[in-house]
């Protein structure tokens, strides 16, 4: 008798668990998981510190301390003109990635119909499956990335329920444009369905690219759940701290799934989150000025390894074609890399429906050190010259 439930069994070990697993048994450089090496603003890590040592260790409540939900409605009023009641319309969460599942479970019903972009972050499929929903999607396609608008429109239907954004995109580094943002507001509200867009990345933007909130759009803000992290931000991914955002009604929806996920948690790390919110803008423009700099950086060692890449305006990953390396599989590529060449990448097939739009696509995170960065551009060389 099978044990796990059908509507999980196409979900196995994460692809990063696989890779990160792989990097540590072949000893190879890790652009693979996107995580950061190094430490994120001391002000916001000596804020953790000192909350543990004044004892706030134990649950905080359900929707996140007051402190912190007044930190992001401040956050978002400052940075967008979102304003919001931090009593009502602020949930915080066990990272993004809660937030995402508490949001989808609450507002699907099974044989609703979930829009997504591919390639997507690879919770957004299991997550749907979870709801019971279906998931439909809009290919995006190497290089630039921009929406099919044909391929939109058709993937709405009389069973939609809600569209699930994510700007900056991962894996991809896209930045959705006004004009973007302004055709998805438009079918979302002549279908009358809801928008759960994931912004974990909205800090890291490089010129002249702008994040724009769906939620800032006339007439979306009564139809949008805006999800955030401090993970990505402070360079805290281990923290677990997210939120969402919206209409009271749409947030009390995700609260009461929430509860039943983990209810609260990352006590002393929500007081640090809620310092790092208001430092000054300065500390955010020059932690993506630096990541700019690695972007360049790891493109530059691409290039010179043969591969042809996008141009991230967002996030910190880089896609590369790997075909003229050998890769056309890049799941098979990403995982001789590693034994061949001593790098890992996440190939993008993973995170796609349609596996011939991205076939020879793969991933590489530059959110690390600049000489882990320089290392594996040589290495990739190397490969490639011989």
């Amino acid at each position: 008798m099978a044990v796990l439930t059908t509507r999980m069994r196409p979900y196995g070990t994460t692809i990063f668990t696989q890779m990160s697993a792989l990097a540590a048994r072949t000893g190879s450089v890790n652009l693979g998981q996107g995580f950061p090496d190094e430490d994120g603003p001391s002000a916001v890590l000596d804020a953790a510190v000192a909350a543990i040592r004044a004892g706030e260790n134990q649950y905080p409540p359900l929707s996140g301390t007051v402190q912190l939900r007044r930190a992001i409605a401040a956050h978002q009023e400052r940075r967008y003109g979102l304003r919001l009641d931090p009593d009502t319309e602020v949930l915080v969460t066990m990272g993004a990635t809660e937030a995402i599942a508490a949001s989808v479970l609450a507002l699907c019903e099974p044989g609703d119909e979930v829009i997504t972009f591919e390639p997507y972050y690879d919770s957004y499929a299991a997550v749907v499956s979870l709801a019971g929903a279906t998931r439909r999607t809009s290919v995006l396609r190497f290089p630039d990335y921009a929406i099919d608008e044909a391929s939109l429109r058709a993937a709405f239907t009389d069973r939609t329920r809600l569209v699930l954004l994510n700007t900056p995109h991962n894996p991809t580094g896209k930045v959705f444009t006004r004009a973007e943002l302004e055709l998805i507001a438009s079918l979302a509200a002549q279908h009358d369905v809801y928008v759960v867009s994931d912004e974990v990345y909205e800090h890291l933007i490089y010129d002249p690219a702008q994040h724009v909130p769906i939620a800032t759009l006339p007439g979306m803000a009564g139809r949008t759940l805006t999800i955030s992290s401090a993970g990505k931000t402070f360079a805290t991914t281990g923290w677990k701290v997210g939120w969402v955002h919206g209409p009271a009604e749409l947030v009390a929806a995700a609260r009461t799934v929430k509860q039943f996920l983990t209810f609260s948690g990352s006590a002393p790390f929500q007081p640090a989150v809620a310092a790092g919110l208001a430092l000054p803008e300065a500390v955010f423009t020059d932690y993506a000025t630096e990541l700019a700099g690695k972007r360049d950086l790891l493109i530059q060692g691409l290039s010179a390894a043969g591969m042809a890449t996008s141009r991230p305006e967002g996030t910190y990953f880089v896609v590369a074609d790997a075909t003229p390396l050998g890769g056309r599989d890049a799941v098979a590529f990403c995982q001789e890399l590693p034994h061949r060449v001593g790098v890992v990448g996440i190939p993008v097939q993973v995170f796609c429906d349609d596996k011939e739009a991205s076939a020879g696509l793969v991933r590489f995170a530059f959110c690390k050190r600049h000489e882990v960065i320089e290392e594996a551009a040589t290495r990739l060389a190397r490969f490639a010259n011989s």
